[in-house]
């Protein structure tokens, strides 16, 4: 009462009390000066987790030679000062409106938006750990949500992977320069909230939908250690497409059609090995349910339709007569270029003469056509050969073995 009060500034004594104050000396129940039943306040006692074990009706009557026998006993209890779920949370360990991580610290955020605040710990080993232990908590019921989602979907629609990432804005100010997104890998398309969905309607209801064979994912940083970054960016490879001035490290980008990009990062390199892996799944099985797809072009005035099939490769046909103009196989493609625009070169090798032929083609969509041939030819050698992924992941071959 005094310090809801007092002010904006308090002067608070802390004296060493020799004697335990009265409160405690207080059988449970008795008046005093410390319990204010009526209204229904909490008692010191309550306050620090002291609690008595026992209460004055039904202790047995102590006899005159143990005197100590009278007094109550007190015993320890937990108490639950806040209580966050971690079903769809999110972990945050940058302070706000920044790119810098704070210090042995992170912060915890329900799906209604309840915060934990900033939990502080003594030693960087024991907030890893506690981060761990909390982002594998979150992620299991993740699962389960994924699990209860899936019942009511389609084997052609199951929901491959979900979670929380933080989507850097293009054109905004520094204060704004990350904000938490939900993203999805469901049946045939990739989705981005801003909230989870909870509901089959909320499906409906994405920020963006893309379809899978249509995008590309690529990581971009990877720190395997303080010092380790620039090891890591000679030897991985790395694209570096965007600015990447920011100073978050496991982050990635996922590029769709008519160049739209989205760069996101995520809190552990085990998220951003989980997110490789589940884009590469859901792609390939999108490939496979979808076995192909046909996209209209035109060259030299003709309009022409050009059809990756997961079978058969690449053919090109005429849109009204339906001939068929040229066909080749997955295997006989060596190479192609683009202008980045809508026109691309494809270099064939004619398995009889084995010489190389150019077949130019003109897309209103260039990078989606070139996402979908990438996304085939990875699900045919996939297909082939399925240790070739997991000898390709970047993410897996360098987090996993550090």
């Amino acid at each position: 009462h005094l310090l809801r009060n007092a002010g904006d500034e308090v002067t608070i004594t802390v004296q060493y009390l020799r004697e335990a104050p009265s409160f405690l000396r207080l059988p449970l129940g008795s008046p005093g000066p410390s319990s204010d039943h009526s209204s229904g306040a909490s008692s010191p006692l309550f306050d620090s987790g002291l609690h008595l074990n026992g209460n004055s009706t039904n202790t047995a009557p102590s006899s005159p030679s143990s005197p100590i026998a009278n007094e109550p006993k007190y015993e320890k209890r937990w108490l639950d000062t806040l209580s966050v779920p971690l079903s769809m949370a999110r972990i945050s360990r940058y302070k706000t409106g920044t790119d810098k991580l704070r210090s042995n610290a992170f912060e915890v955020l329900a799906l209604d938006g309840v915060s934990t605040g900033i939990l502080q710990f003594y030693t960087a080993q024991e907030s890893a750990d506690w981060l761990r232990a909390m982002s594998t908590n979150i992620s299991d019921l993740t699962l389960q949500n994924m699990k209860m989602a899936n019942k009511c979907c389609s084997p052609s629609d199951q929901v491959i992977h979900m979670g929380w990432v933080n989507e850097r804005l293009e054109g905004t100010d520094s204060s704004q320069l990350f904000k938490f997104k939900f993203l999805a890998l469901k049946g045939s398309s990739f989705y981005i909230f801003s909230t989870p969905p909870v509901s089959t309607l909320d499906w409906v209801r994405a920020e963006k939908i893309y379809n899978l064979c249509e995008v590309l994912f690529k990581i971009h940083k990877l720190w395997l250690a303080d010092d380790c970054w620039l090891q890591a960016n000679l030897y991985l490879g790395i694209h570096q497409d965007f600015d990447l001035e920011d100073q978050r490290p496991y982050c990635f980008s996922v590029m769709a059609g008519h160049g739209k990009s989205h760069y996101f990062n995520v809190e552990l390199g085990s998220e951003l090995a989980m997110w490789e892996k589940s884009f590469q799944r859901a792609i390939f099985l999108e490939v496979q349910r979808t076995g192909s797809k046909t996209y209209m072009c035109s060259w030299q005035g003709d309009t022409l339709c050009f059809t990756v099939d997961f079978a058969l490769g690449f053919t090109c046909f005429d849109s009204k007569t339906k001939n068929v103009l040229w066909r080749f196989k997955f295997s006989q493609l060596k190479g192609s270029s683009d202008d980045g625009k809508t026109k691309v070169k494809l270099l064939f090798q004619n398995l009889d003469t084995k010489q190389i032929e150019t077949k130019e083609l003109e897309f209103q969509d260039l990078t989606a056509v070139l996402h979908c041939i990438h996304s085939f030819i990875a699900a045919k050698v996939a297909s082939v050969d399925p240790v070739f992924i997991d000898s390709q992941s970047i993410a897996r071959k360098y987090m996993y073995s550090n």
